[in-house]
């Protein structure tokens, strides 16, 4: 476990240099000049925890973005919760083998269905039913919870439920992916078929011992259900015009800021491979236990 710790903090540490190298290159892309002088001197500049000036208002870029990560966050959370709902219990159906036949062609259809056009629909159907779906602020949903008003209630809730539905959703599309492959692989392990032998039952067998080789094969996979969310936040922000640091992302490349652009990837870059460096300890520590 030690052996195993150390060679994936030195692949966590590697990752983030290259996040930080990245960062410095995007950073240089708007850069007067040379494109390598100015991503060396921008280089340095990170590493010195100098993350420069947005191009359109001059003032750092740290205060703009850290303004709009709490917005972010709180629909990566509302998303992550409603992942973790729909996928847990849907990728343990979908592990039944009668069950994946059955619900095969439904999968297709959902998979095939980019997150956009999910958020489409789903703006679509709000503005139907003459909800309203703004967003003045990415907190501004609980002073509304909390107030009392029942009408505020509701569109609070509205507002923050749709894109967070769409969040939740993409993860809990690769939540279950992730258990459907780590079931497959668990229920074909030989010593299965052993402890049967010996007189335990099915239910025993898959609650003590296939059950944590599951767990851990979702944790194996927690990079890639944050890349997933993180995407899904970024087209749902997009599309609901919630005011958080993927639209700010998405503006900045627009509008050619790249210091404000560079530094919203690298923090979601950061936030990314921690997740998978973490999950890669959890499942081997499970699979040690």
């Amino acid at each position: 476990m030690v052996r195993f710790g150390l060679v994936e903090t030195g692949r966590y540490a590697a990752a983030l240099l290259g996040a930080l190298l990245l960062a410095g290159l995007v950073q240089a892309a708007g850069a007067e000049g040379g494109f390598v002088h100015a991503a060396i001197v921008r280089l340095i500049a990170l590493a010195h925890f100098d993350f420069g000036n947005s191009a359109m208002t001059g003032a750092p870029a740290w205060p703009e973005v850290l303004k709009r990560l709490p917005a972010t966050f709180s629909l990566l959370g509302g998303g992550a919760a409603i992942a973790l709902v729909l996928g847990l219990p849907l990728g343990l159906i979908l592990s039944w083998g009668r069950a994946l036949r059955a619900g095969a062609p439904l999968i297709q259809i959902v998979a095939a269905a980019p997150v956009f056009c999910a958020g489409l629909a789903l703006l679509f159907l709000a503005h139907r039913a003459n909800w309203d779906v703004s967003a003045k602020t990415g907190l501004g949903f609980w002073p509304s919870v909390f107030g009392g008003d029942v009408g505020g209630v509701a569109r609070a809730l509205t507002a923050f439920g749709l894109p967070a539905l769409v969040v939740g959703a993409a993860g809990a599309a690769t939540i279950q992916l992730a258990i459907r492959r780590a079931a497959k692989d668990a229920v074909r392990e030989p010593y299965r078929e052993t402890l049967r032998w010996m007189g335990l039952g099915a239910f025993e067998i898959d609650r003590r011992y296939i059950a944590p080789r599951v767990l851990a094969g979702l944790f194996a996979n927690l990079g890639e259900v944050a890349l997933s969310l993180f995407a899904a936040t970024a087209v749902a922000e997009w599309v609901f015009g919630w005011p958080g640091a993927a639209t700010l992302f998405i503006h900045s490349v627009a509008l050619g800021d790249w210091d404000v652009a560079a530094l919203v990837l690298l923090v979601f870059a950061t936030l990314a491979l921690t997740a998978d460096f973490l999950g890669h300890m959890l499942a081997r520590a499970m699979g040690d236990a």
